[in-house]
This record gives structure tokens, sequence and C-alpha cells, in this order.
């Protein structure tokens, strides 16, 4: 069943509540558990807004690696290599903004992935 506004989905590394899904945007609150991590990951059709609003932790986009706390803020253009990664004793949560042509979870493009998981 397609993932719809409201849905909470539970992955490995913590979870998403999507806010808003239309043909222009997306919007999801998401957590990252304490001590995990999302994939090093990026994306071909969309740019991803963070807004940090809860816990603390890192960000890594491109090169770069970025502390996370509430208030910061991301940017990740579509193709750019990308990950969120929670402190170990604190989640990290953050509103992720995505525009772009297409917001299908098959558009993740996974480099790296602490629970083996392929595209």
């Amino acid at each position: 069943m397609p993932e719809q506004v409201g849905d909470t989905i539970t992955r490995p590394w913590g979870s998403y509540t999507i806010l808003v899904d239309k043909p222009t945007h997306k919007v999801k609150s998401i957590t990252v558990k304490a001590g995990q991590r999302l994939s090093l990951q990026r994306h071909k059709y969309r740019t991803e807004y963070w807004t940090v609003v809860e816990g603390s932790g890192n960000v890594v986009e491109g090169a770069e690696r970025w502390g996370a706390i509430p208030g910061e803020q991301f940017t990740i253009p579509a193709g750019e290599v990308h990950r969120a990664e929670a402190d170990n004793d604190q989640d990290l949560t953050f509103i992720e903004v995505q525009l772009g042509t297409y917001f299908g979870e098959d558009d993740i493009e996974r480099l790296e992935d602490d629970y083996e998981r392929t595209n």
C-alpha cells in the first residue's frame, strides 16, 4: 500500500512521518535513533532542506561533516552525497522538505548502508 500523509514508517535507523505529500513537494519528520545513522546516499530527482528540531548529531554533505543541533539548517542539492547521524546518547529529529520532480523512496541511491540494504 502506498505511503500516505500521516503514516509513520519504521526503519532500522529510526522512523519518519509523512506530513505533506503534494506533486510539487513532500515534507517529513525524521527521527534517527541514538547511535544510528541513515545510509550514505544521494537522490537524482530532489533537493532536500533539513531543519533540526530536537536532539543532536551530525550531517554529512559531500566531503563536509557538520554538527547538527536544534535550529541548524542544511540544504542537500540533488545528486549530493549525504547522511544524518544521531549522537550515541540522543535521538536526532529533523524536518525534511523535498523539492523536485519525483519524491518516491526508490530515488535513493545507497552508497553505504549499516543495515545491508540495497536500492
